[in-house]
């Protein structure tokens, strides 16, 4: 129960990830409305699904070393 937190982070971050690898033109609005002066491009909506799974995968890896 007390990694629960983590655990959720993980899985969300994972989720975004993934749909913005799979889906970038529907995340597409999503980032316009977050990075608001600049404008969102496909690129920049694959590099950050790519480092959205990249940083699950190193919480993830976190999560495990402390539990064993």
């Amino acid at each position: 129960m007390n990694n629960l937190g983590v655990c959720l982070l993980v899985q969300l971050s994972l989720a975004f990830g993934v749909a913005g690898l799979l889906w970038p033109e529907k995340l597409r609005p999503i980032f316009d409305v977050l990075m608001f002066p600049w404008n969102a491009s496909f690129r920049m909506v694959r590099i950050h699904s790519l480092a959205a799974v990249g940083v699950s995968l190193i919480i993830l890896v976190r999560l495990l070393a402390i539990a064993f």
